[in-house]
């Protein structure tokens, strides 16, 4: 019993009702679903586990980072770029949209909340939700019930770190590509970067531009195609294409193009997939990375590349064809992971990956009042395509449900004396 009276002692228990939606995460996904709403003139209550907006942009990303596609297809709805930013906003200038955006809509999101678990309640036909409100020296443990859950953590909630066989035994510093700022930390080192998606790229060209000595791990065959063709972003190209042609057809085109402007890649140990860089992504979420420069420092030497990791040794690392690979650090390009899983119970609407079971464009909408937004793998743009649908098919229900006289509150407050 002394150990149970400690525990209730340790959080201060309250529960909240909440009028109108829920929303999980404040990142851009969150705001979108806020700002739609606000546009409907719906209340909402928007909950974000760290202490500000976007954190993954002004927390766990490199300082060169720009948007890789044009800045028409990363705005979000109802509000575009300013006109005055380059087709490639940088990250302080993205920063800055998102804190617009947010004041602009009057988001205001509850920070430093951390959901623990989510249940939908039959017996009273709400969500629960449980979560840690405030710092680690005093949590607060709230419990919020609401009619909509808004599930908007996205599809980089935790990073992913793949386990390799004598990675603690490695004696370099070894950190996830959400540590790295820059490479001046790096200068003069040899640093070996495992993953060639567009973040492992990037912090090779950057490594190279604060001069130190980057090898990058190539284990899988991967799609690189030019950001830019005859000055034309690759990506709306591609789009416009989309529309008359298949995809099947857009591939043929737009692979051809690559290799008439960026050489056969192979010989320097970059394979592409047999399947097309757009059904690729349609089928799989692999996103073609788009060249910035790094093909030219690996056509020159300036960045290795190596084939897969068999396992870490004391100053240095073992790949899978034999060779033994000097490193002062490694950065692990591995990408991140849904963390839906660990606190939505009880739902067959995600996968156990985390993400909605039905694809794009119809997995933004669950059951029992259960959305999801920033899951298609499609970036910002499929984002605001869910944020909108989400906002009409709440705001229908709402406005229904407001022109009538109901008497539903002793349902609620049988929820909450249940607590």
């Amino acid at each position: 019993m002394a150990h149970l009276t400690d525990m209730e002692h340790l959080f201060k228990r309250r529960s909240k009702w909440v009028n109108g939606p829920l929303i999980i995460g404040a990142g851009p996904s969150g705001l979108a679903v806020a700002a739609c709403l606000r546009d409907h003139s719906v209340p909402f209550v928007i909950l974000e586990r760290t202490d500000c907006i976007a954190s993954l942009w002004q927390k766990r990303t490199y300082d060169r980072l720009k948007l890789h596609l044009p800045k028409q297809f990363c705005q979000l709805p109802k509000m575009p770029f300013p006109s005055y930013f380059p087709e490639y906003p940088t990250k302080s200038q993205f920063i800055h949209y998102m804190e617009s955006y947010a004041k602009h809509f009057d988001i205001n999101p509850q920070f430093n909340v951390t959901v623990q678990c989510a249940k939908y309640d039959d017996t009273c036909g709400m969500w629960r939700v449980r979560a840690i409100n405030g710092d680690k020296k005093k949590p607060v443990e709230v419990e919020y019930i609401c009619q909509w859950l808004v599930v908007a953590t996205g599809e980089n909630a935790e990073c992913f770190v793949p386990e390799t066989e004598g990675m603690k035994e490695y004696k370099g510093s070894v950190i996830h590509a959400a540590e790295y700022k820059s490479g001046e930390v790096y200068q003069g080192k040899q640093v070996l970067v495992v993953g060639c998606g567009n973040s492992g790229m990037e912090l090779c060209l950057d490594l190279c531009h604060h001069n130190a000595y980057p090898t990058m791990v190539v284990r899988d065959s991967v799609h690189v195609l030019p950001r830019e063709i005859l000055g034309i972003s690759t990506f709306a190209i591609s789009v416009a294409m989309m529309r008359w042609l298949p995809i099947q057809v857009v591939d043929k085109i737009l692979v051809s193009l690559a290799r008439v402007m960026l050489g056969d890649l192979e010989s320097y140990g970059i394979k592409r997939p047999k399947l097309g860089p757009l059904e690729l992504k349609d089928r799989e979420g692999k996103t073609p990375v788009l060249d910035i420069g790094t093909l030219g420092k690996i056509k020159t030497g300036e960045i290795k590349v190596v084939p897969g990791i068999q396992r870490f040794a004391h100053h240095g690392v073992h790949l899978v064809d034999g060779r033994v690979v000097d490193a002062n650090a490694v950065i692990l390009a591995t990408g991140y992971r849904s963390n839906v899983p660990s606190w939505l119970k009880g739902n067959d609407f995600f996968t156990k990956d985390g993400f909605p079971k039905v694809p794009f464009p119809n997995g933004w909408k669950g059951k029992c009042g259960l959305y999801a937004v920033g899951f298609t793998k499609r970036g910002l743009a499929g984002a605001s395509h869910d944020a909108v649908c989400i906002a009409q098919d709440i705001s229908r229900i709402w406005r229904q449900e407001t022109k009538q006289d109901k008497h539903t509150k002793a349902c609620h407050r049988r929820c909450i004396s249940e607590t």
